[in-house]
């Protein structure tokens, strides 16, 4: 085992606060996808789809699943929405799946202090329907990778990491 604990979630349920509050109740480091990819290409995510497209940015997300499974152990990892389709992802560590329910989830992004700059980042918000329509296309596929799923809708996190932390200690003793 790896001892890994991989958040997945649609955007804007908390996959980053969420790693860095259990990476401290659980002694880990955190580190996220997004952060990853960037420091690796030098360019930030959006750059990447607009000047190189989604198919590239697929590409290294699987890189960086590979090297997650290969050279990281005990460590929180955060995930980008569309990670949970990475081939090797139970590799890499338990799976858990962050939900909440899709009004929730805008209501969380468009109520954020920084909400100009979140939704700026995140062109896809432009088209509400897309958004939606994405969201119910993934929602099965979350539930079908996870080992666990947590809801986040209305709740703090950490009443989100206690709950991570008890079904870890359940499902395999310590973790």
């Amino acid at each position: 085992m790896t001892g890994n604990i991989v958040l997945i979630g649609f955007m804007g349920v908390g996959k980053g606060r969420t790693a860095r509050m259990l990476a401290e109740k659980s002694e880990r480091f955190a580190v996220d996808c997004d952060d990853l990819l960037e420091s690796f290409t030098n360019m930030k995510v959006k750059k990447i789809f607009k000047n190189h497209g989604e198919a590239y940015f697929r590409t290294l997300e699987r890189r960086v699943a590979v090297w997650l499974a290969e050279q990281v152990r005990n460590t929180v990892i955060s995930t980008g929405g569309g990670f949970l389709k990475v081939p090797n992802l139970s590799d890499i560590g338990k799976v858990i799946y962050l939900h909440a329910e899709f009004e929730q989830i805008m209501e969380a992004i468009y109520s954020h202090p920084n909400a100009k700059k979140k939704i700026k980042k995140r062109p896809l918000l432009k088209d509400m329907d897309a958004v939606e329509n994405l969201f119910n296309e993934r929602l099965p596929l979350y539930r079908q990778v996870a080992d666990f799923e947590v809801p986040v809708g209305g709740r703090s996190i950490d009443a989100v990491t206690d709950d991570i932390l008890r079904y870890l200690l359940s499902a395999q003793g310590t973790y």
